[in-house]
Order: C-alpha cells, then sequence, then structure tokens
C-alpha cells in the first residue's frame, strides 16, 4: 500500500524519495489483488458546528415520548443538568454576555491567522553555513553571481568567515498540489521541520537564523520576534532582501550596525562580550 499523500507531502520536504511500484517486470509473478470495497464517503459537519448543534439541542426542552409499545423497565440514572453557560465554559467559549465584547478581537485575529483551507505558499532559498548557520533567503531563483558576491562580503566584513561558500537550494510550499488543508499554519511548519530534519543527515546543526528579505507566509511560520524564531528554537535575524542591499547604499550602511554581534556569536564568545560589542555598535550608528 502505497503512503497517503500527506506523508508524501513530508517525505518530499526531508528529501526521502517514496518508491511505489508502477510497472510489472517481465515474467514475474503477479502480486495478488484484493478487492477493496470503497466506503462512501460521510459528510461531517465542522467541530464548530457540531458543538453549537449541542449546545442549541441541550437548550431544548425535553420531548415526551411517542412510543407507545411498552418499554422494558430500565434502572433510573440521575443526570445532573449541566447549564448553557457552564457547558460553553467547559468548551472554552465566553459566556453569552461576554460574547459581543469579544467579537471585536476575534475579528481582529481572524484578519491575521491564515482561513482554513487555504494553503500557506512561499518559496525560499536555503544554506547553511558550516552546517551551523541557517541562511534564508527569500528569493525565488538561486542567488546571481553579484548577489552571491555580495553576501560573502558581508559575511567577511560581520566576522563570519565559513570553510566554504554554501551552496543554496531552494525549496518551497506546498510541496504537493491539490491536498486537503485543515490547519495550513501548523501544516506549513512541520513541513519546514521535516525539511530540516532531513537536512540533518547531510550534517545540518542549525544553532542561529539569517533571514534576508520579508514574506508574509514565511514571516507567519517562522514567527521572528525579539531576536529569535519560536518554530525553530534559535537565535534569529532578519533584514532586507539581497536585492534590495544590492540596490541601495543606504540599505548597506544601516546594515553594519546590525553586524556587530556577530563575530562574537560566530566564535562562540560569551554572551557577554557579545552584547558590550553590540553596544559599542549602536553608540557607534548613534554618532
Amino acid at each position: 500500500m502505497s503512503p497517503d499523500p500527506q506523508r508524501l507531502q513530508y517525505l518530499e520536504a526531508m528529501g526521502v524519495t517514496a518508491w511505489v511500484a508502477r510497472y510489472r517486470l517481465p515474467n514475474a509473478r503477479p502480486t495478488p489483488v484484493c478487492e477493496w470495497e470503497t466506503p462512501a464517503p460521510v459528510a461531517t459537519e465542522p467541530p464548530h458546528e457540531r458543538l453549537h448543534a449541542l449546545l442549541d439541542e441541550a437548550a431544548r426542552p425535553p420531548s415526551p415520548p411517542t412510543s407507545s409499545a411498552p418499554e422494558m423497565a430500565r434502572p433510573e440514572r440521575h443526570l445532573r443538568p449541566v447549564s448553557r453557560g457552564k457547558a460553553r465554559a467547559l468548551l472554552g467559549e465566553p459566556p453569552d454576555d461576554a460574547r459581543e465584547s469579544t467579537s471585536t478581537e476575534l475579528e481582529a485575529v481572524s484578519d491575521t491567522a491564515p482561513a482554513a483551507g487555504k494553503t500557506l505558499r512561499f518559496t525560499v532559498q536555503v544554506a547553511c553555513l558550516d552546517g551551523r548557520w541557517l541562511v534564508i533567503l527569500t528569493e525565488r531563483a538561486a542567488p546571481r553571481a553579484e548577489q552571491a558576491r555580495l553576501l560573502a562580503n558581508l559575511l567577511q566584513a560581520a566576522g563570519v568567515i565559513p570553510a566554504q561558500f554554501p551552496h543554496f537550494e531552494a525549496y518551497h510550499w506546498p510541496q504537493m498540489e491539490g491536498l486537503p488543508v485543515e490547519a495550513p499554519l501548523d501544516e506549513a511548519r512541520q513541513g519546514f521541520q521535516a525539511f530540516l530534519d532531513g537536512r540533518r543527515r547531510r550534517g545540518w546543526v542549525p544553532e542561529r537564523v539569517l533571514l534576508f528579505g520579508h514574506d508574509a507566509d514565511l514571516d507567519a511560520i517562522l514567527a521572528l520576534a525579539d531576536g529569535h524564531c519560536p518554530t525553530l528554537g534559535l537565535p534569529a535575524w532578519q533584514g532586507p532582501s539581497l536585492s534590495e542591499l544590492g540596490a541601495s547604499a543606504e540599505a548597506k550602511r544601516a546594515l553594519w550596525s546590525q553586524m556587530v554581534g556577530w563575530r562574537a556569536a560566530w566564535c562562540g564568545e560569551p554572551e557577554e562580550v557579545r552584547e558590550a560589542g553590540q553596544d559599542a555598535g549602536h553608540e557607534g550608528g548613534d554618532a
């Protein structure tokens, strides 16, 4: 039995080829065939609609039994009724009087969170400096010669000198088209983590993330904040894309003050030394 499409997608992200037989070799015995009955798809309601239907049903008064046939005597079970408000509290919903006050906040969250069924889409170029620093470029194609020179010069100026310039490889999401999507953000995050897990076999052990450029879907997946990437659990930095840096001298000058602590982090110096270097860089930039 071949793997399901969702599993194939994560295997593809990890770089693992799933081999599925499509042809029979000459003179080979035929594979036994089983007759499988395909069950008809059962229409299911979304979870929130089912929960509200149960709440509405619980709020209605019980209807008297209509059966005319005598029923067998059954032991009575004393069940304590649950109020509508308590049921909403168990389901994690606010009471009726608080629903209006939170409607505005829910609308604001729904505007920023990806809708269910909408696949996140992005293409990035990924490399790992000496297997330690993850470099992500929000470019659809591999860096051109002038962009590669610019990146090498930036790293050298910051004191980050890898043993050899890294090879970038493209990563795109989704890996397979046409698959059903229930939780687009979680599925995209798991896909990117599967991609990195597959590269660990090549010696990738990321310690830090350098992200050049901005992409709305990728930013939502990595969720960089205060110099940290919670998705990967790593320190992180985000700045302009190589295209923007190559076209703007002002962007290059503004980047210099952000790269002060890179050399200390690359050389493994203590955190106190890095912070002192960053403070000195800020003072020089202010001057």
